[in-house]
């Protein structure tokens, strides 16, 4: 068995913004048309969105986007991306690139020292070839690449999965990638839901520690963890057998198809089974929350993020203890909790216990156990 650590953390955040006002001055036109449609057919009408309103349910004021143009025209509301050839790097591979190299340059070593990429994300571009296989020639790693995704906690599942693979010495060195562009999954008309997400690509390098060598800086990983529990309260339909449920197969309706949950339900439940997660994990290595230095947690709500920690300390929690980076990228998916990580390490000393935790679709919840070198 050997230990193993988190050696390089790599983000990269997409530079166009959109800020709340922006959304819903987009929002509400399509609403007065929408409505004006509803109101001669005899429709029940729809609620238009504020900023304050955004600010208030989700704690999101601006989000990082992969591409602007054709999110904010009322008459499209998706963003206009291109279509590649089949011989060019597809968005979501050069994505996940674009993070990857500067966790390999954190890390200081080469591409070729990599022999498993791990893709995994809350959305796929698309089956196959695999991404993670894609970013393989891209990279110049050796080995193999697979995809695989777990919503929201797909960063954390994956690194489950490199650690463990790491540990059992099926293989050296892993880079853990999650590049997530939900911006072309959500549905921009669907007031519940169209603030909540932006982009952004994250990756890790894990790697064994050998005997008597010293990594000052980096983290070890102590310990991973998974739970799931099946919940229709997150979910997408929009798959590939979407086409045959529809009399034209050729034509594809997303109405009902795309991003949409129970708002209520998932930040209740999911706020209990977050704590719940936090206090047994910790337990397990006889630690209570007071020993964590850092929680990094998924960047989805600003309040159940808040509550969970205040059910775990039993009082409020402060950002240097759990920072959030939601306000001004939003929930970027299985990203978020390691971007808070890579913006908010530096000042941990030896010995500094940190936990990774990420909740979502599924409902899933992934953790890991760090401690600083």
């Amino acid at each position: 068995m050997h230990r193993v650590i988190i050696s390089g953390i790599g983000a990269e955040i997409p530079k166009p913004v959109i800020t709340n006002e922006e959304l819903v001055a987009s929002f509400n036109a399509w609403i007065d048309t929408e409505n004006a449609r509803r109101q001669a057919a005899g429709e029940t009408l729809l609620q238009k969105s504020d900023a304050d309103f955004i600010v208030h349910a989700s704690g999101v004021r601006a989000r990082h986007v992969i591409e602007r143009e054709g999110i904010l025209d009322p008459t499209r509301m998706a963003p206009r991306i291109p279509a590649r050839p089949d011989d060019a790097l597809s968005l979501q591979a050069e994505f996940g690139v674009a993070s990857a190299g500067k966790a390999i340059e954190h890390a200081g070593i080469e591409a070729s020292d990599i022999d498993l990429v791990i893709c995994s994300s809350s959305h796929q571009q698309r089956p196959y070839p695999a991404i993670a296989i894609e970013m393989q020639e891209a990279l110049g790693t050796r080995g193999a690449g697979f995809d695989m995704g777990l919503g929201c906690s797909s960063a954390a599942a994956a690194l489950h999965m490199a650690v463990n693979l790491v540990r059992s010495g099926a293989h050296k060195r892993v880079l853990v990638t999650t590049p997530e562009i939900i911006t072309g999954h959500l549905n921009f008309r669907d007031r519940q839901t169209h603030f909540i997400f932006g982009d952004a690509s994250v990756s890790m390098v894990v790697e064994g520690l050998a005997q008597g060598e010293r990594r000052p800086g980096r983290f070890e990983v102590l310990d991973t963890r998974l739970w799931t529990q099946m919940s229709n309260n997150i979910r997408t339909n929009l798959g590939y057998h979407t086409r045959t449920a529809q009399d034209d197969p050729y034509r594809i309706d997303l109405e009902g198809n795309l991003i949409k949950q129970v708002g209520n339900k998932v930040f209740k439940e999911v706020t209990v089974a977050g704590h719940k997660f936090i206090v047994e994990f910790l337990a397990e290595h006889g630690l209570t929350p007071e020993a964590i230095r850092r929680f990094w947690l998924h960047q989805a709500n600003a309040r159940m993020n808040a509550m969970i920690l205040k059910l775990a300390f039993g009082h409020d929690v402060g950002h240097d203890r759990a920072p959030m980076v939601l306000e001004r990228l939003g929930n970027t998916a299985g990203a978020g909790a390691i971007i808070a990580l890579s913006e908010n390490h530096a000042d941990m000393k030896p010995g500094d216990f940190g936990l990774i935790c990420a909740f979502g679709a599924g409902y899933s919840i992934g953790g890991a156990l760090l401690r600083m070198l």
